[in-house]
């Protein structure tokens, strides 16, 4: 796995030896009979990821060799936030996303380069596929979000975890608090340290802090019940996507790329116990956590119903009405056709 690097971005090209070489090897392969994978002739594909658990999707498809298997060669390119996700997909340095990169960071790309981003899966979340949560320490009194009200609250950086941090404390009775932007890793390490009263975070974290004793689920499901108004409602928070441009200059190796991803995804509904085991190396999750930490559900680009959609648009609205986003900014335009 390779960190996103100037080095690592640039593709190496093979001399006419190399290819004359790689053809014939290729067809003596076919002709003693060999496995069929086609070979990776195509153009390199580089997909920009979060490290969190709702990557999974992704994951699973370079470890089970889907992309492979589509003749595709695929880069997974690691950033320590969603924001920087987005961010290399403007500046080139990357020609797509995985899923868990948060779909409002998504979006401010979209709205700062309009045509940029398709969006070909999503991640939808609630109070039964839980992502997103509110959790305090083990010893806190609170029982509900208003008992909140006046505390130090930490949730994750960015614009994304911020203004949802703020809406669901407010819409959930605890006003006066304080909202301070931390790690998400970091975030059950601060609550045992008694340095924040409660956070709203993202899984894995509750599920570590309930292993290890020192913290509790406040509230799960948040965003579906305090933005979206039903806690069953999904909220789809992070979201996978190819650039335009790449679409555009790719279209026979983008429609592969996209199928042998759905294949990650089919394969992880199928195989949920099964598929943990790749979480490890790609995220901080591993050992007893994998077994245990919740994952995500997904919507493919031909999954989604008109009320996914208005969830989806609603979940949008929410940051032009706060004035994150410049002007109001529809779904419907950024998903994926086919």
């Amino acid at each position: 796995m390779k960190q996103a690097s100037p080095s690592n971005l640039k593709s190496t090209a093979l001399s006419r030896r190399q290819i004359v070489q790689a053809g014939g090897a290729a067809l003596m392969l076919g002709t003693l009979g060999a496995p069929a994978v086609l070979a990776q002739s195509g153009p390199k594909i580089r997909i920009g990821y979060w490290p969190i658990a709702a990557g999974l999707p992704f994951y699973a498809a370079i470890e089970r060799g889907f992309f492979k298997e589509a003749g595709l060669d695929v880069e997974p390119l690691r950033f320590a936030a969603a924001q920087q996700v987005m961010e290399a997909v403007l500046s080139d340095r990357s020609d797509g996303t995985a899923n868990g990169t948060g779909s409002a960071n998504i979006a401010i790309g979209e709205l700062a380069a309009p045509g940029t981003f398709k969006i070909f899966c999503a991640n939808p979340s609630n109070v039964k596929d839980v992502l997103d949560e509110v959790i305090v320490p083990v010893a806190s009194t609170a029982k509900t979000m208003a008992d909140l009200k006046g505390k130090r609250i930490g949730c994750g950086p960015g614009i994304q975890n911020v203004t949802l941090a703020k809406t669901i404390l407010e819409r959930g009775g605890a006003t006066g608090t304080t909202v301070v932007e931390l790690p998400i890793g970091q975030h059950v390490a601060a609550l045992a340290a008694g340095q924040l009263d409660g956070c709203y975070t993202l899984e894995p974290t509750g599920t570590i802090g309930r292993m290890n004793g020192t913290t509790r689920v406040l509230e799960a499901g948040v965003i579906a019940k305090y933005v979206l108004g039903d806690p069953m409602a999904p909220w789809f928070g992070g979201s996978a996507s190819l650039s335009s441009t790449f679409i555009k200059k790719n279209p026979e190796a983008s429609k592969k790329f996209i199928a042998a991803y759905a294949k990650g995804v089919d394969y992880v509904r199928k195989n949920n116990v099964e598929a943990r085991q790749y979480l490890k190396g790609y995220t901080a999750i591993e050992g007893a956590l994998t077994a245990e930490v919740p994952l995500a559900a997904y919507t493919m680009y031909n999954e989604f119903k008109p009320s996914d959609v208005a969830y989806f648009q609603k979940f949008f609205d929410l940051f032009s009405e706060k004035g994150i986003f410049s002007s109001r900014l529809m779904v419907e335009t950024m998903i994926y056709k086919g």
